[in-house]
């Protein structure tokens, strides 16, 4: 019986690495930081192996590969959403305090935002 195998190429030399352009790594990388998007998922589409996607992500940190820009305006972070901490309960009072470590200041009842204001700033030049 004869048997014929077929191997079809890009019609590069195997043995030769292939370049890629700066626009074309960043754009790659970037999808890599994709939330729920891991190294090795991109670099299997692409054909990367993923420690060659991971050194390209450590250019983008070092601000050598300039990655693009968004592609919409509007970035969301994850949050975790929970019931308050019985531990951390609010005590409701009739005069605002500021705790500064084991230090409380107590303002006068019915102060206004304006001099609350000016407390917390005269205190931020003090602890600088």
């Amino acid at each position: 019986m004869e048997a014929t195998i077929e191997v079809l190429t890009d019609g590069r030399d195997a043995g030769s690495p292939r370049r890629w352009p700066d626009d074309v790594k960043a754009r790659i990388v970037a999808e890599s930081l994709r939330p729920g998007v891991t190294v090795n998922e991109v670099a299997g589409r692409y054909g990367l192996k993923p420690n060659h996607l991971s050194a390209w992500r450590t250019l983008a940190r070092r601000g050598k590969l300039v990655l693009p820009a968004p592609e919409d305006d509007v970035e969301f972070a994850a949050m975790i959403v929970a019931a308050p901490d019985e531990s951390e309960a609010v005590v409701e009072t009739e005069r605002p305090e500021i705790l500064i470590g084991r230090m409380t200041i107590r303002l006068e009842a019915g102060v206004s935002a304006k001099r609350i204001a000016a407390v917390a700033h005269a205190l931020g030049k003090l602890s600088s």
